[in-house]
């Protein structure tokens, strides 16, 4: 098998196995994502656990991996962050996803896993979110949205 191939099956699973996960954890259950963002009502924190344990693993894997090897076993390079700034399109952009969330009770990747449920909330909210990378695409395109949020001219 040429390792595009390989890149692109191992991807493919490692899709698969984030979608069981994030199923597995209730990231797909709105109304459990809701409730823990509902601090001050209902709060139920066990997604904080979820989100705990991936983040343990991602560190493990990192230190045990990122750090000892010069490369993944099938692609030529790791590629990792390079940039440490926080700029006004990041947190606009990390303010709009937190909105989102609340509001919908998806974040993108529960919110394609979900497709499958044949939901027409997931079908709108997917849609929705769709449109709005669209527009930012468009409109980072025209050089509009980095001069607005930044001020550069």
């Amino acid at each position: 098998m040429n390792p595009s191939r390989k890149q692109a099956v191992l991807a493919g699973l490692s899709g698969v196995l984030f979608s069981v996960g994030l199923v597995l954890g209730g990231m797909t259950r709105p109304g459990k994502v809701v409730a823990f963002l509902d601090f001050f009502g209902d709060w139920d924190p066990s997604l904080a656990f979820v989100m705990g344990g991936a983040a343990s693993v991602y560190l493990a894997t990192y230190l045990g991996a990122a750090k000892k090897r010069k490369a993944p076993i099938i692609a030529p390079a790791f590629h990792l962050p390079t940039r440490k700034d926080v700029d006004g399109p990041l947190v606009v952009g990390a303010a709009l996803f937190g909105v989102g969330w609340g509001l919908g009770g998806f974040c993108p990747g529960p919110a394609l896993t979900s497709l499958g449920s044949g939901s027409l909330d997931v079908v709108v909210f997917v849609a929705a979110m769709l449109t709005g990378m669209g527009i930012r695409t468009f409109l980072n395109k025209r050089g509009s949205i980095a001069n607005r949020v930044t001020g550069t001219a």
